[in-house]
């Protein structure tokens, strides 16, 4: 599967959704490109069916392929880093939407899925790298 997962950067940090479906828990917004679009197109789409938000100044960041990082099979993920204005509002498959500071993420006993935990980590170590 070819997936794609964004880290929407907001005023007070990043947004996270928690999953309607399997597996459940939270997330970085995404899903699946659809056969014909574009990766950069499948990232602002699932960005405003999960969060309502518009984004821009999107980019391709990571590539994520580890055979075992979705329990439903082989996902390879194209990672994108974007900014939206606004508050993110749960839809689609998104039961629930918040922002943290994923410079706290081990404080704020939140259950990632997939290994969106490292891809945070990841955006958290390339972001103070780029301030240097």
């Amino acid at each position: 599967m070819l997936t794609v997962d964004i880290i929407i950067e907001v005023e007070n940090g990043i947004v996270l959704i928690e999953r309607k479906n399997e597996p459940y828990g939270w997330a970085l917004p995404g899903g699946c490109v659809d056969i014909g679009e574009t990766c950069v197109d499948a990232a602002i789409r699932e960005a405003k069916e999960e969060t309502c938000l518009d984004i821009s100044d999107v980019w391709l960041a990571f590539v994520y392929d580890a055979p075992d990082r979705d329990p439903r099979g082989h996902a390879v993920s194209m990672t994108y880093y974007a900014t939206a204005n606004g508050v993110p509002i749960a839809a689609d498959d998104a039961k629930n939407a918040m922002v943290i500071d994923p410079t706290k993420l081990d404080e704020l006993n939140v259950i990632l899925c997939f290994d969106h935990k490292k891809i945070i980590q990841d955006y958290v170590t390339h972001k103070r790298q780029a301030f240097l």
